[in-house]
């Protein structure tokens, strides 16, 4: 099972709930105060009137963090291949939808003219995508001339220390680090990805560490992941509660003997002009 794998992701976004677990762990326990989604948008240099696409919106949490610093003459369109993911989006951005037109679509086939916008946004989601040149193609395509893609992807180091987590849940597993496989999109292999597309390509990284004092989220965010998934189809109801507590147990040594549990984050932005 790869991130990439469609009945993965159905499965996983069908609506917010396994993302928000995911989110939770982030926005309690990250070292650097200044969130990501505030981060992100910082680096919009963009006009006071743009008109702006995002893939994979998942439930809009760039946007609801970022109210307070839209330049109102932006044309914003939210979208997601999941529906339950749109209607997530647009209950969350109900007092404000008159600044923002949500659909549901597929990045790898985008139902919007060529060069209608000045910029698009691709969240943590590229790595998700089965057919990833054919989704820059159509990112490109709908992209103005001289227009942005910023594209937020993990690196390959992010997470490592979960990897004994998640081989208690799974113990047919056997990679070291967080992701059983490379991620098809990474801050190691974006650039290369992106270059065919787009002219010019930078990188910027966020830094930040997880600091974890609490069992519970981080036994939640296990569960929420690909891991559990997987695991959850191959052995017994009974069988998997049992690895769980196994693992909360071996989780609560851990904090008892380090006073937390230190877990690494390598994230970064693509910024890429067509």
């Amino acid at each position: 099972m790869t991130y990439s794998d469609p009945g993965y992701v159905t499965r996983q976004y069908r609506d917010a709930s396994n993302l928000e677990a995911r989110i939770a762990l982030h926005e309690r326990f990250s070292t650097n105060p200044y969130g990501l989604p505030r981060w992100i948008f910082d680096h919009f240099g963009l006009q006071d009137e743009t008109n702006v696409l995002e893939v994979g919106c998942g439930p809009g949490r760039l946007w609801t963090e970022n109210l307070d610093r839209l330049p109102k003459r932006w044309g914003i369109t939210l979208t997601d291949a999941s529906p339950g993911m749109v209607r997530e989006a647009e209950r969350n951005l109900s007092g404000f939808s008159r600044r923002f037109e949500l659909r549901e679509a597929d990045v790898q086939e985008l139902p919007f003219e060529s060069e209608r916008f000045d910029a698009v946004i691709a969240n943590h989601m590229l790595y998700h995508v089965p057919n990833r040149p054919r989704a820059l193609s159509e990112i490109s395509r709908v992209l103005k001339p001289g227009g942005v893609l910023y594209a937020a992807t993990n690196g390959e180091r992010t997470q490592s220390e979960m990897g004994w987590m998640q081989r208690i849940l799974d113990p047919s597993r056997t990679a070291e680090g967080y992701f059983r496989d490379p991620l098809g999109f990474s801050l190691e292999n974006g650039a290369e990805q992106l270059s065919p597309w787009f002219s010019d390509v930078t990188l910027r990284r966020y830094e930040d560490t997880l600091a974890v004092t609490e069992v519970e989220p981080l036994v939640e965010y296990l569960l929420s992941g690909s891991v559990a998934d997987a695991a959850l189809q191959e052995c017994s109801a009974d069988e998997f509660g049992l690895r769980v507590s196994d693992l909360a147990g071996r989780l609560e040594q851990e904090l008892d003997s380090q006073g937390m549990i230190r877990i690494t984050k390598d994230t970064g932005l693509f910024i890429a002009r067509k």
